[in-house]
């Protein structure tokens, strides 16, 4: 028996190779015309999940769109300085939905700590999540970078004690090299 699951960016990307056993924390919508089975890599990926839902005018599209195109530390992050700059420049997410979600988000996430399981953006090999790691990314995307790419190639090099310019510089440099 197998199943369709639908799973932000993030969770794709830390998924194992094959023929290799992993768990997804799932969630499961049942409509009246369909159900949709929703899976991620951790338990702080699908909790924000269950929360974007709560806003009004997100549906389970942005809000994968949302986990897709950043960590869960970015997002809680961004709302919690406000930072609706950054969460426009996420697929989907015009200016007055970034800042439905900083209104709506902002409490939910004021004291926010995601419970079990490694977040990945704290997986061996990738920096915790900065300002300048943040705003780096930020930067790329302003570049014309998808966000979800942005994130993939700051998180892939060493960020420790490094300014955002810098990141940049350095992710640039890897580019050109390829």
């Amino acid at each position: 028996m197998g199943y369709e699951v639908d799973a932000p960016m993030t969770t794709v990307w830390a998924l194992p190779e094959l023929n290799t056993e992993v768990i997804l924390h799932t969630h499961l919508v049942v409509r009246e015309d369909a159900q949709s089975l929703y899976g991620f890599a951790t338990l702080a990926e699908r909790e924000l999940f269950q929360s974007l839902l709560k806003v009004s005018g997100v549906g389970a599209k942005m809000a994968l769109a949302v986990l897709s195109g950043m960590q869960v530390d970015e997002f809680v992050s961004s709302v919690q300085r406000g930072d609706a700059t950054r969460l426009t420049a996420l697929p989907g997410i015009g200016k007055k939905t970034a800042e439905r979600l900083i209104v709506e988000m902002r409490d939910r996430v004021s004291d926010w700590a995601p419970v079990g399981g490694v977040s990945i953006s704290t997986l061996p090999g990738a920096p915790p999540p900065t300002d300048a790691v943040a705003d780096a990314v930020s930067g790329l995307i302003a570049l014309g970078y998808k966000p979800q790419e942005a994130s993939r190639l700051v998180h892939a090099i060493d960020t420790e004690n490094k300014t955002t310019d810098a990141i940049i510089r350095e992710v640039l440099r890897g580019l050109a090299r390829s």
